[in-house]
């Protein structure tokens, strides 16, 4: 694992306890991609944001941008009601607004969806907007990690990012089933 994944990893789970690096408990494995760098963050008592953008961008003026969200002890939501709230909102905020359902499985033992939201033309922006989402439950908290784009991306671009998505997990230290890396069981 390179450091700058356990970079990320810290950064995304400062909330997870002692030393991230240590993975202990529950961790979202999330990286910052190169060439992206984490330009804004927040954390209250139910929620943590890190949203990350190109290093020429910022979060006021992006062309492509992750968000990563955990929210706290949220563990009694399905991602398929997730999905369904996030897809409430896209449509009442967008005309024409298109969804499809990527995937709905389970990985590393955590119930996982992964869709696609898609506007044809943000009334803020006036540009069309596409964003791909996997929302993981997991024991101790909700994950969703978002990828966005302002433009039609690429077949190339698609198939990175699908890749990138593919590899956002959740492991836990406490259970041999779904170990973090590097981490030794608690027993």
């Amino acid at each position: 694992m390179t450091q700058r994944m356990l970079l990320a990893m810290c950064l995304a789970l400062a909330a997870a306890g002692p030393a991230a690096a240590e993975l202990v408990n529950e961790n979202l494995l999330v990286a910052v991609p190169d060439g992206y760098k984490i330009d804004f963050r927040d954390k209250n008592a139910t929620m943590l944001i890190n949203e990350m953008v190109p290093g020429a961008e910022n979060v006021h003026d992006w062309t492509e941008m992750i968000t990563v969200q955990i929210y706290f002890g949220l563990t009694d939501v399905a991602p398929e009601r997730m999905k369904n709230d996030i897809e409430k909102r896209w449509f009442g905020a967008c005309a024409n607004a298109e969804s499809h359902s990527v995937a709905s499985d389970v990985e590393n033992g955590y119930p996982v969806a992964v869709w696609r939201l898609t506007c044809p033309l943000n009334s803020t922006t006036c540009k069309s907007e596409m964003t791909w989402f996997k929302a993981i439950r997991g024991n101790d908290s909700f994950y969703v990690v978002q990828k966005a784009f302002k433009f039609e991306p690429s077949p190339e671009q698609v198939s990175e990012w699908s890749r990138y998505l593919r590899k956002v997990s959740v492991c836990d230290s406490r259970l041999a089933d779904r170990p973090c890396p590097g981490a030794a069981i608690k027993q």
